[in-house]
């Protein structure tokens, strides 16, 4: 009997259903959303390594100044907050707008201490910090004005120049962690002991020991087990100061100009809004290579938008009491060393710092970890930043003579402020403050360099020189 027509058709012309959920959507690390099971131990990460340097600016000026504990602790909270609000604002953002959308932790930076310094001591006692609150809020309506065209500049940092910028960075922090692991005052009677330096040297062996041994996430938060361990260890010794927990108020939020109304002094405003140049510099390095650590390269758009979270912080912060407001290298060094990603991540350490400004007690419990352990923890996460600079130089042509001299001299002159602090003690005051910072240094002869190598000359020349770099 003859089968139906439509019967061969059955097997030969049919095909599978599509369904569109089978179909993957990748999500690219840095806008992964992990689980609170790794997201909270990958921010308190994050919250160990920042917080000493979030904290020593208003804690040096604030004993410059004259304050007493309480007006210190309400300075410490305000640097607290601000750098909250301006991590959040950096790395969730509005689109198009404002922040960088990378794991970017922005805080008061330790580069406009000795300015501020001495803005303090050309000002009697009562003025120092209105003065210094008039000229950081009007270094962040420069920052604001400025910013885009650093954007615009973003050509000029290729890889030869960014490796060599990253590299600084991290080599020119090197002295903070060696100073940490000595125990980080230098007018502290066992500074620089035995006792500090074995600290130091114990919690750096257990970082190690959990990078060779660990797996899976061990192995990604050993700086926070290495924290946490040589803390433990630091107790039987007297080594941890509870005295923060015991004098900290458990709640203190910000009054608005609480240490008086801002002074508009034009000397001191000049040097802030250099120091602010240097801040930026620092600043779009720092996001140059945190979009090469992150595989999600910061273009111009990125940098501008980085750079404008960074004016506004650094405005409106002196309102409660904040400073000038930049990139911290430190939180670069633990995404390149965990390899975790997610801006989510820093964006919770930003929420918990505004909990820790809220709430000072909090905040002391955090200081518990001894100085050295943070210097032994700091000398893996600055070296990992180094790293970072010599892989990017690694894929910059270095095979080109003429590259070779150019990050030999960039990375000398970045050098020098380490190598010899007095060395530009005769130079005007704008000029310390720019050749001063190696990182700013470094960066501003490798733009030069390039510029002269890459950009001037004939076209045949340009073209190889820039393909290489």
């Amino acid at each position: 009997m003859a089968q139906p027509a439509t019967e061969p058709a059955k097997g030969s012309c049919s095909t599978p259903p599509v369904h569109t959920e089978d179909a993957v959507t990748s999500v690219h690390p840095v806008d992964e959303k992990l689980h609170p099971s790794r997201l909270v131990p990958a921010a308190l990460q994050h919250i160990a390594a920042m917080y000493a340097g979030v904290v020593t600016p208003p804690l040096i000026i604030g004993q410059a100044c004259g304050l007493d504990i309480a007006a210190r602790t309400r300075l410490i909270a305000a640097s607290l907050l601000i750098a909250g609000v301006a991590t959040i604002l950096q790395t969730i953002g509005v689109k198009g707008l404002v922040g960088n959308r990378l794991p970017f932790v922005n805080a008061a930076s330790s580069a406009g201490i000795a300015p501020i310094l001495a803005i303090a001591e050309t000002n009697s006692p009562g003025r120092q910090l209105p003065a210094i609150y008039g000229a950081v809020m009007v270094a962040g309506v420069f920052c604001l004005a400025v910013g885009p065209f650093f954007g615009r500049l973003l050509r000029y940092f290729p890889p030869l120049v960014t490796g060599v910028v990253i590299t600084l960075i991290g080599v020119t922090l090197m002295p903070v962690p060696v100073g940490w692991a000595q125990g980080g005052d230098k007018t502290a009677a066992g500074f620089g002991s035995m006792r500090n330096l074995a600290l130091a040297a114990f919690t750096l062996v257990v970082i190690l020991l959990i990078q060779r041994f660990g797996r899976g996430f061990v192995k990604q938060v050993a700086l926070l087990f290495g924290l946490l361990i040589g803390t433990l260890a630091a107790m039987p010794f007297g080594m941890a100061d509870f005295s923060g927990i015991r004098s900290a108020p458990v709640a203190a939020l910000p009054t608005p100009f609480a240490f008086g109304a801002p002074v508009f002094e034009p000397a001191a405003i000049l040097s802030l809004c250099i120091v602010m140049l240097v801040l930026m510099t620092e600043s779009s390095a720092g996001m140059l290579a945190l979009g090469e650590i992150c595989d999600r390269r910061a273009d111009a758009r990125t940098i501008t938008r980085g750079l404008r979270t960074d004016g506004i912080a650094t405005l409106l912060g002196p309102v409660f009491g904040g400073f000038p407001t930049s990139a911290f290298a430190q939180n670069v060094g633990v995404v390149s060393l965990t390899r975790v990603r997610s801006r989510y991540v820093v964006a919770t350490a930003g929420a918990a710092l505004l909990v820790l400004g809220a709430f000072p007690v909090l905040g002391a419990v955090v200081s518990l970890v001894p100085m050295p352990v943070l210097g032994g923890a700091g000398i893996v996460l600055f070296g990992s930043i180094a790293v970072s600079g010599i892989r990017t130089l690694s894929e910059a042509g270095l095979d080109d003579s003429s590259n070779i001299i150019l990050v030999a001299v960039a990375l000398g002159a970045g050098i020098i402020p380490l190598a010899a602090p007095t060395f530009y003690a005769e130079f005007p005051a704008w000029a310390q403050t720019v050749l001063g910072s190696g990182i700013s240094a470094g960066a501003l002869v490798a733009v030069l360099l390039n510029l002269f190598f890459h950009h001037l000359g004939t076209r045949s020349r340009t073209a190889p020189a820039l393909k290489s770099s």
